[in-house]
């Protein structure tokens, strides 16, 4: 009877490698061969232009170069500025929304999701261009700004001062994803809890800060890992509204635009990869930031302590 389970077991292991063995080559192929191929060209001066292939061994040097490039410090200055600044908007609209779309008051409530969802799954490059012309200086926006009496609409995207709400109001307009996993949290939440508040006189406020803001306290931080890994790696859309070239005076010269000139413009693969490797790194510490802090705030129910 074992061997005839040993050999069950061995049966339905290896259908599921042959199953999963497109995944297995892929993962192999374009995911852990990249990495190590990246770490490895760390240690390496390659230089890629012309004809020439020339890789010399510079041992650390791409490293000690980092820490004294005042342009990439900049850059990773200006990505965790505008992660400040994106993060807590990125994480509050979208559970507004929700909530209002949660709302048992709302008419046509599958109308509004799909309305709200609808700009995520619209090609983001289009989008993006759409909204230059939108916030451009003779734009509907300032249009409208000078119905209103403003004489000076702000030049959105060419001041120092505006690029960074311009960007997060470009970044508002794709966050149907983020309302759909609030929307599926927010349905996870026990009705019975909501009718025991009401019999206890609880108003809309405490409500929901007892009952749904500690239940969708899981939601709210895989939204946040997610927010966090995707302002670190910034990069389509200041890319598609200025090049890539940094304008306004330097501001939106984010890490991940500077990584990828550094890969293909500069044609330098080695220090290119020191820099992929530095956001790796900067992005791990703030997931390990939020892992290690968790048991503190966020709620999961049913967990035994």
């Amino acid at each position: 009877m074992k061997l005839f389970a040993s050999r069950s077991a061995r049966r339905e292991a290896t259908w599921a490698y042959a199953f999963i063995s497109p995944w297995i080559l892929g993962l192999v192929v374009f995911t852990a061969f990249p990495i190590i191929a990246s770490l490895l060209l760390t240690f390496f001066s390659a230089q890629l232009t012309g004809d020439s292939r020339n890789f010399t061994f510079v041992g650390l040097d791409n490293w000690a170069r980092f820490f004294s490039d005042e342009q990439a410090w900049a850059a990773l200055g200006v990505t965790l500025r505008f992660m400040l600044l994106s993060l807590p908007v990125g994480l509050f609209i979208p559970l507004m929304v929700a909530i209002l779309l949660n709302s048992k008051a709302l008419i046509a409530p599958g109308l509004f999701r799909v309305l709200w969802f609808l700009p995520y799954v619209i090609p983001f490059v289009a989008g993006v261009a759409a909204w230059r012309g939108v916030l451009g200086q003779d734009g509907p926006v300032n249009g409208v700004l000078q119905l209103f009496g403003v004489e000076n609409p702000p030049f959105w995207l060419n001041d120092i001062g505006w690029i960074y709400p311009a960007l997060v109001l470009m970044g508002i307009w794709g966050i149907g994803s983020a309302i759909i996993v609030y929307l599926a949290g927010l349905g996870g939440v026990p009705t019975e809890l909501y009718e025991a508040a009401t019999v206890d006189g609880a108003g809309w406020w405490s409500s929901f800060r007892h009952i749904t803001l500690p239940m969708i306290t899981p939601v709210i931080f895989f939204n946040l890992v997610l927010g966090i890994a995707g302002s670190l790696q910034y990069f389509l859309v200041p890319f598609v509204v200025n090049g890539g070239n940094g304008t306004p005076g330097g501001s939106t010269l984010f890490f991940n635009i500077l990584q990828y000139k550094t890969f293909f413009s500069y044609q330098d693969p080695g220090y290119g990869s020191v820099l992929a490797w530095v956001l790796f790194i900067v992005t791990l510490f703030f997931s390990l930031v939020l892992f290690g802090t968790q048991r503190r705030w966020v709620y999961y129910a049913g967990e035994t302590k």
